[in-house]
């Protein structure tokens, strides 16, 4: 990463204003539902390809842990369905390995735990169901995989609950609305189900919902934009498209956050100030508003001059804190930590004061946080780190996550929860460089060497929760540029970066 910032702010702002996408990766898990789905659509081939070329040498796809458990089911049906189409041998020997990682990785009774992600608890009940009349078929025909074994339902699941609104559907009632991001887990009765139509932005800012209401029709406005969906990447599709809002609230937060002024186009500003409507904004077209994106584009709206009345949030409080949708399984602190941002935008109150403090109530033990929708606790402890220090509240409880920041960073300056990571090490940053204390300036000046030695082609790990874990690509490298810049315009941080730099550039050559 080079030394002009600003200017590299500024180029991500304009791509950011240019792009009506957004910059997401691939998801396994959703490319997986296309091929499964909608075989005629352009890229079919090239999606297959990519399954196979996503799966690991042990038989799994996706992250580690439970991470693992939704992409693998979903590659693995989608792999099953093209042999069964009449696919090569290959595409049944990566299904094959996928139904053994099953069985060895999580064992005969599919015992795992479970990462809180979109719609988790029916996802993957479908995805089974699917899977077993597979087997069934297969094993009719003499095709015997994985030593027979079904597949059993995961504890912690509700095929029950998936059961019930295949049957709304078959009543011919509506969803709720939140259902129709996952549309496709209702199987065939998502197919034209009730008065759910895909615009041009799709349905639900799902391509995999999408698809799932086509029912593998290539024609009308759905099929038009899931061909362009899978144009970006070769085939490939992301969880979620498009995410404007998303993408450009978060950045323009991240720069503002750091003190970076950039120039803004007015078509940005006012693109965000026309998505925030009485219940708030949505991310992205299709979906429903949410207290995360409303705050978050407030908090950039203001920053920027802009101000919105802030009342759109009311609608989401629920006794001390804020809910991110109404009816949501598990409360988000990182929700509940912007919205406290955005409200401190308009000064202390007793709302803030009381929602201050159901934050800090959340703290763990160790001094961390974690939260449903990123994987690593170092995004959720420095969202509500950032939010109650910006508030003045809670110095005990942002003195322990400092400490915990600290005693967690890696030999080579860098923090992660499986890896050291360039989007874990900047939030670390963005914290240090607000402890004021010398100890902190080291590990943050440390950290930046981290940042800097990450090369600027690199990928970025998927972190972020969705139906499976993905990357904000635009948004990850504002959270490096705005940690640098804050490094940058520290005194003694950055005087001791100067020292570090070429000691870390000799062990990294």
């Amino acid at each position: 990463m080079t030394a002009d910032l600003a200017e590299l702010a500024q180029h991500l702002v304009h791509a950011v204003a240019t792009d009506p996408d957004g910059d997401f990766s691939p998801s396994v898990y959703e490319t997986a539902r296309l091929v499964t789905l909608i075989p005629d659509l352009a890229g079919h081939a090239n999606r297959v390809a990519f399954l196979l070329a996503r799966q690991a040498p042990e038989g799994s796809w996706g992250g580690p842990d439970g991470y693992g458990l939704l992409p693998t089911l979903s590659a693995t049906e989608a792999l099953l369905t093209e042999f069964r189409r009449g696919g090569a041998s290959p595409v049944l020997a990566a299904a094959e390995r996928g139904l053994r990682f099953l069985a060895t990785r999580w064992g005969p009774q599919l015992r795992v735990e479970l990462p809180d992600t979109v719609a988790v608890e029916i996802l993957v009940p479908s995805l089974v169901s699917a899977l077993n009349a597979h087997l069934d078929a297969l094993a009719a025909d003499g095709v015997v995989l994985a030593g027979g074994r079904r597949v059993p339902h995961a504890p912690g699941t509700r095929p029950d609950v998936l059961d019930g609104l295949r049957s709304l559907v078959a009543a011919g009632r509506p969803l709720p609305e939140k259902i129709v991001h996952s549309l496709e887990a209702l199987g065939a009765a998502a197919h034209g189900s009730g008065p759910l139509r895909p615009g041009p932005h799709g349905l639900g800012c799902s391509p995999a919902a999408t698809a799932a209401w086509l029912g593998g029709a290539v024609t009308g406005s759905g099929a038009r934009y899931l061909e362009d969906v899978q144009a970006r990447h070769g085939g490939a599709v992301p969880v979620a498209a498009p995410l404007a809002v998303f993408e450009r609230s978060w950045v323009l937060s991240a720069f503002a956050g750091a003190g970076l002024r950039i120039a803004v186009p007015g078509e940005v500003l006012d693109g965000l100030s026309a998505a925030v409507g009485t219940d708030g904004a949505a991310g992205g077209a299709g979906l429903p508003p949410d207290a995360d994106d409303t705050a978050t584009t407030l908090r950039a709206l203001a920053a920027h001059g802009r101000p919105v009345p802030l009342d759109c949030l009311d609608g989401y409080r629920v006794d001390h804190h804020f809910c991110t949708y109404p009816d949501e399984r598990t409360p988000s602190v990182t929700t509940n930590a912007h919205v406290l941002q955005a409200l401190h935008t308009a000064g202390p109150s007793e709302v803030t004061g009381r929602l201050a403090g159901w934050i800090a109530g959340r703290q763990h033990a160790d001094g961390s946080w974690t939260d449903k929708w990123h994987a690593s606790p170092y995004y959720a402890t420095a969202q509500c780190f950032l939010a109650l220090n910006a508030s003045g509240h809670a110095p005990a409880v942002r003195a322990r996550a400092l400490q915990w920041i600290a005693r967690t960073q890696r030999p080579d300056g860098s923090w992660g929860r499986w890896s050291g990571t360039f989007e874990e090490t900047a939030y670390a940053v963005q914290v240090l460089t607000r402890a004021g204390e010398p100890w902190a300036d080291e590990a943050a000046a440390r950290g930046c060497a981290f940042l800097l030695s990450w090369p600027d082609d690199a990928a970025h790990p998927p972190l972020w929760q969705d139906k499976d874990l993905y990357t904000p690509g635009r948004i990850v490298r504002a959270e490096g540029i705005a940690a640098l810049h804050l490094a940058r315009t520290h005194p003694r941080v950055a005087a001791l970066l100067t020292r570090l730099e070429p000691a870390h550039a000799e062990r990294t050559a």
